[in-house]
């Protein structure tokens, strides 16, 4: 067994994201397989199967925080949504950091349905001032999910290959006709078609929504309407203000690659940013390895379980050091190509508030 290590400019991505998707090349979009021969066989995989699979990985779009994949942001009306989603696109438009959270910036779509460009306008140059930024993208106008949404947002890609962040503002907007009347199947479609959308493109897409008016004690019972949001997406931010006269919030976070956490944090109505003041993380949850190498031991490891444990890693190898992960098999040898990404490095510089 050899280790190569080379330096590329470009993502490669050598295993599919989920168990049914592959990669295409050409274009960096992930598209469905379907069965050769008979639509009703599962296509199943074994456990050797995908402990030896390098799956595309995750990306880490804001540090601890925010990955590829659907996320819903829920708050009341008028508490300071539009301003937080507002300052997040910018922040990875920009490749600057959220506070202390380091960011993978990229290209940002942002569908401002409740707005309209001059509001637009004048909100981003009081919290931006006029900088350039052609990364940070609006439109107030778009079809919803079933007349043609995603063909609008494919064609943006095809556009915008950089993008990493697509923000709906509001889902109400995107609902189908008639989508006013919740229901458990109704809300798990719309999120599991945003997260199919999301997983299928590797970029995160992020919906703000609609807090209920009665209050529970815990946030994430607070959301419009039924589970089925939170039970198809990859995780959710709550917004909730103690008092609506205050300045101050809390944002509850929760998902599957997050860490769940409460940052408090206080509005800044000259500049109109949010500002972060502390954060509140539960206690036990697993904390950032530092030194990730260490966990392979070299020392007395057979090749098989070394590749297994460089597979579980992938996602961790590429947020946290840039590099991919490949084998490839000749005819005496397995190979495993470790790759690093230099654009990689790039955004990482001037990420490191």
């Amino acid at each position: 067994m050899k280790m190569e290590t080379k330096k590329t400019t470009d993502l490669i991505t050598s295993a599919p994201t989920d168990m049914n998707q592959s990669l295409n090349p050409n274009n960096n979009i992930i598209t469905t397989a379907k069965s050769k021969n008979n639509e009703n066989i599962l296509e199943t995989l074994s456990l050797n199967e995908i402990y030896d699979t390098v799956f595309t990985p995750r990306k880490e779009i804001i540090e601890g925080m925010l990955y590829s994949g659907a996320y819903l942001f829920v708050g009341a009306p008028k508490v300071g949504k539009s301003f937080f989603m507002a300052q997040l696109g910018y922040c990875i438009s920009k490749g600057l950091p959220l506070w202390d959270f380091k960011v993978n910036g990229g290209a940002v779509l942002y569908l401002a349905l409740e707005d309209d460009f001059s509001r637009i306008q004048k909100r981003l140059s009081t919290m931006f001032g006029d900088e350039d930024n052609e990364n940070f993208h609006f439109d107030t106008r778009s079809k919803n999910l079933t007349e043609g949404l995603e063909e609008q947002l494919c064609n943006f890609l095809v556009q915008h290959p950089d993008t990493k962040l697509i923000i709906i503002d509001t889902l109400q907007k995107v609902r189908e006709k008639g989508g006013e009347k919740f229901s458990y199947s109704s809300d798990y479609d719309i999120a599991s078609a945003l997260k199919e959308f999301a997983d299928m493109h590797n970029i995160c897409v992020l919906v703000v929504h609609h807090t209920r008016k009665q209050q529970s004690e815990d946030s994430f019972d607070d959301v419009s309407g039924t589970n089925g949001l939170l039970g198809a997406v990859d995780g959710a931010f709550i917004m909730v203000k103690p008092k609506r006269v205050q300045n101050s919030a809390n944002i509850d976070i929760a998902g599957r690659d997050v860490q769940n956490m409460r940052l408090k944090v206080s509005f800044d109505g000259e500049k109109c940013l949010w500002n972060l003041d502390s954060i509140e993380r539960n206690i036990g949850d697993k904390a950032e390895n530092p030194l990730l190498l260490e966990r392979l031991r070299f020392d007395d490891i057979s090749p098989n379980v070394l590749t297994r444990r460089l597979t579980v890693l992938a996602d961790e190898l590429f947020n946290r050091y840039g590099i991919t992960l490949g084998y490839k098999r000749t005819h005496t040898e397995r190979l495993i190509i470790l790759k690093k990404i230099e654009k990689y490095d790039s955004l990482k510089q001037g990420v490191t508030g």
